[in-house]
């Protein structure tokens, strides 16, 4: 298997193609990526869903492309495509506002592009269909003129979009907390919503990383644990559990060993640590009735004891002693009200990217609402959230 397919969707750059219908988005998408991706017709309304599509994309790397339906669709059904257009934007890294050459912006491309501008998305205005008029003006850092049919342009279309983004080389899941020669536990239980023969990615990733740092890594499930740091003859550097057995892995590792979890490794990746942290503290205050959200970033076969739907709402109402009411979302959904909730718990959100994570963090943040994750509720239920977050710096 190639690396360009082992690069998790969260870790792709998000490209989306923006515009009003018959704009000719799902032309220039297939011009852009070399590739017969999206349904083409004069008949406006064809492209009905968001369409992804994971690919390598030179100079850019790992990619995923994203077509939309027409910013201006009408209708029921229109209004319905319409706000899944928008919920795009949520996760994109770069937007491309597809326009016709030769004619003035209109409202519905300028909602796009002032959208993009509140929310610090990367933007480029593409004139398309440049080819029908008689003179092409020179681009400028904006926009940039182009023609899906004959090919012009879409190199520098492409350029564009590598000088937007500044790949930040240097993120480290936990790398940059190691050196080389470090040794650190993985405490992995075997999970059942993992398939078989395959760990979760937030271990894998968490792995791969200390592989890079020049550390070694040691995996092992809880019950090997206690044995495992007595064979190491070492002190590990740190150790980095699965949130469910947390309690019972800080019984075991020594005070003076560095203790944290992947959900927390996740937060502090593509999240706010910080916010998910100060989050978990609102479980103290929630009362009979009171309604709390649990988000998954992604859909999965819910297993008996799924930790979403099943463990975390019975520690919580073991922790706060009455009733709370729970809802839960999977995947692309994330309500637009949040106001009914008094808390938010999330998944680590591995298959989430870091621009749509942090939308989220940020609505929940508008809202009023604490938000926190699985791991650093988990670590602070058990009494445990300050040790956790203790290879940080000031995040208590």
């Amino acid at each position: 298997m190639s690396s360009l397919n082992n690069t998790p969707l969260g870790e792709r750059l998000h490209i989306a193609f923006f515009g009003v219908r018959n704009a000719g988005k799902s032309s220039l998408l297939n011009a852009f990526t070399n590739q017969n991706i999206a349904i083409v017709s004069d008949q406006k309304g064809t492209t009905t869903d968001p369409v992804y599509k994971n690919m390598e994309l030179l100079p850019l790397g790992p990619v995923v492309v994203i077509d939309t339906p027409g910013i201006d669709d009408v209708g029921n059904l229109g209004e319905l495509r319409v706000a899944k257009t928008k919920q795009v934007l949520n996760k994109t890294d770069i937007a491309i506002i597809v326009a016709q050459a030769g004619k003035q912006l209109g409202s519905f491309e300028k909602e796009i592009i002032d959208n993009a501008k509140s929310r610090n998305i990367p933007y480029i205005v593409a004139y398309n269909k440049c080819d029908l008029i008689d003179e092409v003006p020179g681009g400028n850092d904006e926009n940039v003129y182009v023609s899906s049919k004959t090919g012009f342009g879409i190199n520098a279309l492409k350029e564009k979009c590598a000088l937007l983004i500044k790949q930040n080389n240097n993120k480290k899941v936990v790398g940059d907390l190691l050196e080389v020669g470090d040794f650190v536990v993985l405490v992995v239980p075997i999970d059942k919503s993992a398939p078989k023969g395959r760990l979760i990615l937030p271990q894998q990733q968490t792995i791969r990383d200390v592989i890079d740092s020049g550390a070694t890594a040691i995996v092992c499930r809880d019950n090997e644990l206690e044995q495992t740091l007595k064979n190491l003859g070492k002190k590990p550097k740190l150790v980095v559990t699965d949130s469910q057995v947390f309690g019972k892995v800080a019984e075991i590792v020594p005070k003076d060993v560095a203790l944290t979890s992947f959900s927390i490794l996740m937060a502090r990746y593509k999240g706010d640590l910080a916010i998910v942290a100060k989050g978990a503290a609102a479980v103290d205050k929630l009362q009979k009735g009171d309604k709390v959200l649990i988000s998954e970033g992604c859909t999965h076969h819910r297993q008996c004891e799924d930790i979403g739907t099943v463990k975390l709402p019975r520690w919580i109402k073991q922790h706060v002693g009455c009733d709370v009411e729970f809802c839960f979302t999977s995947g692309t959904e994330f309500p637009d009200n949040l106001n009914e909730y008094k808390l938010v718990v999330h998944c680590g959100g591995c298959m989430l990217n870091e621009k749509e994570m942090k939308y989220r963090l940020r609505c929940c943040h508008d809202a009023g609402v604490p938000v926190t994750n699985y791991g650093t509720l988990i670590a602070y239920l058990n009494g445990i959230l300050a040790r956790s977050v203790e290879p940080f710096k000031n995040i208590l």
